[in-house]
């Protein structure tokens, strides 16, 4: 076998790499405080705006704090005039509770003013900090090797770049700001619980070990099923980008059920985590309330007592009871944050492990032009394994000269592909080496090796956007008239003209809206319009029919011309016409010739030949 195994058994069976379905980590948060240590590094970039937030955070709830102890003024002045008029006095002073109203409306507004400046930094900051880390996650994957895409489903990388950053984004957006406010409420609260009376704030203080107690209860037993939670999302994830690219698949094999069947397990784990989750997280605020509530029928019953006393003002059981009701909740807040925390903690941890996945080590010792390559290419004795302990190129040497073109042939398996991928450095060799010019490719940075070579494969890959613009992907600075010109040296041409909109029309992101023998002519203009040293064709007209192919090989004919040329082919009669032919079986080079001598040596090569006509016949 000449490809690296992936984990994927087909649409809709994504694992990730011996772990968990998707590969998450699915026991518990791991490293809590060194995920947030690195959270809080994004965070540093940002300094001037977290001490505004904080700033403008406290000021706004320092001022909505004050508020109830006013309006015990109020209500105060109130029982007062009230009163006084029993006793025949002036009764109640309504301008002088104007005034008390006016000056709290005031100060309502100035905290709403506060609290909307600080929450619209706060979610620029955010936004700013998910900006940032989806860009590193882009330019990641270009920086990635290519064995790690053989060992993780699309959809799992996806839903770290979709769902793990949008969790961390809400999640910090909201508790930042929380953590803020109902800390400074816990504080100053208590601060105007105390003013008013120790003793009642002695009694409503004897909440807090139960509240806290149960929070710590309900956080800890939550904590694993947020995990689970992100975990069966990203498989989910992964499993519906499989079966979705892989629907006409599934389709002609009849898998609906079996692809239902594993998405249902996938989901009801999903839903049983999900389900937990919230509904452990649903239950703190009635919990709170319902503590909340005992605690507002023994303050009342005492301030009631203390102003019989005359301790404390009838204003100030009003003040208090305020004040008990907005110190219990706060300590929900911190709950629920602690919750978020955690959710936070399991995004930000899929994140930052995909950003510190080791990336392919560059090593750039001299510059690569395309000016000064010839395009002389020698394999010596390469050895290579995608799994080193599975070595799958035994021992490999061949010498290509400048502008030869060589064929490679075998069976399905032999290493052709693979052969091609070492030459392009997705993969380096275990040992042995491959030179260009007489210099080791592991000497020249990939950049400036994969500039010099041209390639056609037999998957073709082509994105959204217009026809010119996916011919100009490998140069964008050509001009449409040599566009044009490859696409005529491609025999694309004709066929471009008759499509609505010609060079102009838009291809859909599947580009089924040409045929497969239409993409195949499209990505050989693309090749044609590169222009490179060494061109390099893997299956290229194996999508088309034979009269295209013919006229496809006199124009990569003339493209061949002083190119180096790699053609990997397994129609023998496609290669008849080149310079060497690498027979490979079993990662090794048997035999290597032009086809006349290989013929006459009367091995393996002229039993593939004479196998093809045998089939026909």
């Amino acid at each position: 076998m000449a490809e690296p195994k992936k984990q994927n058994r087909g649409p809709g069976f994504g694992r990730g790499p011996g772990g968990p379905p998707g590969g998450v980590p699915g026991e518990k948060a791991k490293n809590f405080g060194p995920t947030m240590k690195k959270l809080f590094g994004y965070l540093e970039t940002y300094k001037i705006s977290v001490i505004f937030v904080v700033i403008f955070a406290v000021g706004g709830t320092i001022f909505n704090i004050v508020g109830p102890k006013i309006l015990g003024k109020a209500t105060t002045e109130i029982f007062t005039g009230l009163v006084s008029k029993v006793q025949g006095g002036d009764g109640i002073d309504f301008g002088k509770i104007g005034q008390i109203l006016l000056f709290l409306l005031g100060l309502y507004v100035l905290s709403s003013v506060l609290t909307f400046i600080q929450g619209f930094i706060m979610t620029g900051m955010t936004q700013k900090i998910t900006y940032r880390m989806r860009k590193q996650i882009s330019e990641k994957i270009n920086r990635l090797p290519m064995d790690y895409f053989d060992k993780q489903t699309h959809g799992e990388i996806l839903s770290r770049i979709t769902n793990d950053v949008d969790t961390l984004s809400q999640s910090l957006n909201q508790s930042a700001t929380q953590i803020i406010t109902s800390v400074t409420t816990i504080i100053g609260v208590l601060v105007m619980m105390l003013s008013i009376s120790p003793v009642m704030t002695l009694v409503a203080l004897l909440i807090l070990p139960v509240s806290m107690g149960l929070i710590s209860v309900i956080v800890n037993k939550s904590q694993g099923f947020f995990m689970d939670q992100q975990k069966y999302l990203g498989d989910a994830n992964g499993q519906v980008e499989e079966v979705y690219s892989g629907h006409n698949i599934v389709k002609v094999f009849n898998k609906e059920k079996d692809v239902i069947a594993t998405f249902d397990e996938t989901n009801e784990k999903l839903y049983q985590s999900a389900w937990k989750s919230q509904f452990l997280s649903g239950m703190m605020m009635p919990i709170m309330q319902f503590i909340s509530n005992l605690g507002y029928v023994v303050v009342v019953i005492l301030g009631g007592y203390l102003a019989l006393k005359s301790k404390i003002e009838v204003g100030d059981i009003q003040s208090f009871i305020q004040y008990v009701r907005s110190f219990t909740q706060p300590i929900q807040q911190v709950a629920q944050v602690a919750n978020m925390l955690q959710s936070m903690a399991a995004a930000s941890e899929r994140v930052f492990e995909f950003l510190e996945e080791p990336e392919e080590v560059e090593s750039t010792k001299k510059p690569l032009s395309i000016a000064g390559v010839e395009g002389n290419i020698e394999f010596d004795h390469v050895r290579f394994g995608y799994d080193p302990e599975k070595i799958i190129i035994n021992d490999f040497s061949a010498k290509v000269k400048q502008g030869q073109t060589v064929a490679i042939v075998g069976p399905t398996g032999a290493g052709k592909t693979t052969m091609i991928k070492l030459l392009m450095r997705f993969y380096d060799v275990n040992s042995g080496s491959i030179k260009l010019d007489g210099h080791d490719i592991r000497e020249y940075a990939r950049d400036d090796l994969r500039s010099q070579f041209g390639m056609v494969l037999q998957d073709t890959w082509l994105f959204k956007g217009t026809i010119e613009e996916n011919i100009k992907y490998g140069r964008f600075d050509a001009t449409h008239e040599e566009v044009v010109a490859a696409a005529k040296a491609a025999h694309a041409h004709r066929f471009i003209q008759t499509l609505p909109g010609g060079y102009d029309m838009e291809l859909n992101e599947e580009a089924s809206n040409v045929s497969q023998g239409q993409k195949q002519l499209l990505t050989i203009a693309r090749a044609i319009l590169q222009n490179p040293k060494i061109l390099i064709f893997d299956e290229a007209t194996s999508n088309v029919d034979t009269r295209t192919e013919v006229r496809i090989k006199k124009a990569m004919n003339n493209l061949m011309e002083g190119r180096t040329s790699f053609v990997i082919a397994h129609r023998l009669s496609t290669i008849r016409d080149a310079d060497m032919i690498l027979v490979m079986k079993d990662g090794d080079v048997i035999e290597q010739g032009s086809h006349d001598e290989l013929i006459q040596q009367g091995g393996f090569y002229e039993q593939l030949y004479n196998s093809q006509f045998d089939q026909s016949a």
